[in-house]
Protein backbone atom coordinates (compact mmCIF):
# COMPACT_ATOMS: atom_id res chain seq x y z
CA UNK A 1 0.00 0.00 0.00
CA UNK A 2 3.05 2.69 0.03
CA UNK A 3 1.80 3.56 -3.12
CA UNK A 4 -0.90 4.95 -1.83
CA UNK A 5 0.91 7.21 0.76
CA UNK A 6 2.87 9.50 -2.40
CA UNK A 7 4.93 6.29 -3.01
CA UNK A 8 6.63 6.87 0.08
CA UNK A 9 8.38 4.07 2.25
CA UNK A 10 7.18 3.39 5.90
CA UNK A 11 10.09 2.82 8.38
CA UNK A 12 10.21 1.21 11.98
CA UNK A 13 8.28 -0.89 14.00
CA UNK A 14 4.86 -1.09 14.15
CA UNK A 15 4.56 -1.41 18.00
CA UNK A 16 3.04 0.82 20.24
CA UNK A 17 5.96 3.62 21.28
CA UNK A 18 7.43 2.75 18.77
CA UNK A 19 9.60 5.52 16.41
CA UNK A 20 8.11 5.51 12.92
CA UNK A 21 9.50 7.68 9.91
CA UNK A 22 8.16 7.95 6.44
CA UNK A 23 11.04 8.29 3.90
CA UNK A 24 11.07 8.95 -0.22
CA UNK A 25 11.81 5.09 -1.82
CA UNK A 26 15.91 5.81 -2.38
CA UNK A 27 15.62 6.88 1.65
CA UNK A 28 17.46 9.82 1.17
CA UNK A 29 14.72 12.09 2.71
CA UNK A 30 12.13 11.79 5.79
CA UNK A 31 8.87 13.64 5.36
CA UNK A 32 7.00 12.51 8.32
CA UNK A 33 8.12 11.17 12.16
CA UNK A 34 5.71 10.18 14.73
CA UNK A 35 5.47 7.49 17.08
CA UNK A 36 2.80 4.26 17.14
CA UNK A 37 0.01 4.87 19.33
CA UNK A 38 -2.56 1.49 18.37
CA UNK A 39 -1.41 -1.60 16.41
CA UNK A 40 -4.18 -3.46 16.02
CA UNK A 41 -4.17 -5.26 12.89
CA UNK A 42 -5.71 -5.54 10.52
CA UNK A 43 -8.66 -3.23 12.26
CA UNK A 44 -6.48 -0.12 13.88
CA UNK A 45 -3.21 1.99 13.18
CA UNK A 46 -2.76 5.21 15.15
CA UNK A 47 0.51 7.74 15.31
CA UNK A 48 1.73 10.56 16.00
CA UNK A 49 2.64 12.86 12.74
CA UNK A 50 4.93 15.67 11.89
CA UNK A 51 5.74 16.95 8.85
CA UNK A 52 9.50 17.56 8.96
CA UNK A 53 9.62 20.57 6.47
CA UNK A 54 7.31 22.27 9.14
CA UNK A 55 7.89 23.94 12.47
CA UNK A 56 3.76 22.72 13.66
CA UNK A 57 3.13 20.66 16.39
CA UNK A 58 2.83 16.93 15.45
CA UNK A 59 -1.19 15.56 15.37
CA UNK A 60 -2.51 11.74 15.22
CA UNK A 61 -3.51 10.01 12.43
CA UNK A 62 -5.90 6.77 12.98
CA UNK A 63 -6.61 4.18 10.42
CA UNK A 64 -9.51 2.19 10.53
CA UNK A 65 -10.97 -0.81 9.12
CA UNK A 66 -14.57 -2.07 9.35
CA UNK A 67 -16.62 -5.22 7.69
CA UNK A 68 -19.45 -3.91 6.05
CA UNK A 69 -22.38 -5.61 3.64
CA UNK A 70 -20.48 -6.22 0.51
CA UNK A 71 -16.59 -5.34 1.52
CA UNK A 72 -14.64 -3.13 4.07
CA UNK A 73 -14.90 0.60 5.25
CA UNK A 74 -11.73 2.71 5.27
CA UNK A 75 -11.90 5.40 8.02
CA UNK A 76 -8.56 7.90 7.94
CA UNK A 77 -9.08 10.35 11.04
CA UNK A 78 -6.85 13.61 11.84
CA UNK A 79 -6.71 14.92 15.26
CA UNK A 80 -5.24 18.14 16.77
CA UNK A 81 -4.01 19.35 13.21
CA UNK A 82 -3.13 22.64 14.37
CA UNK A 83 -5.27 24.97 12.54
CA UNK A 84 -4.26 27.73 10.06
CA UNK A 85 -0.87 26.14 9.36
CA UNK A 86 1.26 24.30 6.25
CA UNK A 87 0.20 20.99 8.68
CA UNK A 88 -3.56 21.17 8.52
CA UNK A 89 -3.58 22.59 4.52
CA UNK A 90 -1.38 20.27 3.44
CA UNK A 91 -2.86 17.20 5.61
CA UNK A 92 -6.40 18.42 4.78
CA UNK A 93 -5.54 18.05 0.62
CA UNK A 94 -3.43 14.64 1.29
CA UNK A 95 -6.27 12.83 3.80
CA UNK A 96 -8.64 12.84 0.91
CA UNK A 97 -5.97 11.61 -1.95
CA UNK A 98 -4.35 8.69 0.30
CA UNK A 99 -8.14 7.08 0.82
CA UNK A 100 -8.94 7.96 -2.99
CA UNK A 101 -5.56 5.76 -4.01
CA UNK A 102 -6.35 3.15 -1.06
CA UNK A 103 -9.86 2.77 -3.00
CA UNK A 104 -8.42 3.08 -6.56
CA UNK A 105 -5.56 0.41 -5.82
CA UNK A 106 -8.26 -2.48 -3.78
CA UNK A 107 -10.37 -1.92 -6.86
CA UNK A 108 -8.96 -1.63 -9.75
CA UNK A 109 -5.11 -2.91 -8.79
CA UNK A 110 -3.27 0.27 -9.91
CA UNK A 111 -3.53 3.77 -9.28
CA UNK A 112 -4.83 6.51 -11.77
CA UNK A 113 -2.73 7.72 -14.80
CA UNK A 114 -2.66 11.48 -13.12
CA UNK A 115 -1.14 10.01 -9.62
CA UNK A 116 1.51 7.74 -11.14
CA UNK A 117 2.33 11.19 -13.60
CA UNK A 118 2.60 13.13 -10.19
CA UNK A 119 4.94 10.50 -8.37
CA UNK A 120 6.87 10.35 -11.12
CA UNK A 121 7.01 14.76 -10.88
CA UNK A 122 8.01 13.91 -7.12
CA UNK A 123 11.11 12.00 -7.63
CA UNK A 124 12.39 14.16 -10.34
CA UNK A 125 12.32 17.21 -8.36
CA UNK A 126 13.59 15.32 -5.18
CA UNK A 127 16.67 17.45 -5.40
CA UNK A 128 14.33 20.26 -4.32
CA UNK A 129 13.31 19.07 -0.79
CA UNK A 130 14.68 21.07 2.05
CA UNK A 131 17.89 20.26 3.85
CA UNK A 132 16.04 20.03 6.84
CA UNK A 133 14.23 16.91 5.42
CA UNK A 134 17.11 14.67 4.97
CA UNK A 135 17.07 11.56 6.65
CA UNK A 136 20.10 11.74 8.43
CA UNK A 137 18.56 14.93 10.02
CA UNK A 138 15.65 12.51 11.90
CA UNK A 139 17.68 9.21 12.49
Amino acid sequence: MNRAFFGSRLHGELAPGKKIAVRTPDGKFTFVVGEVLEYDPPHRFSHTFKFTAHDDPPCRVTYELKEVDGGVELTLTSEDVPADTKTGKSMGRGNDMIVNNVKRLVEKGNLSFGVRCMYRIFGWLQWMTPKRCRTKNWE
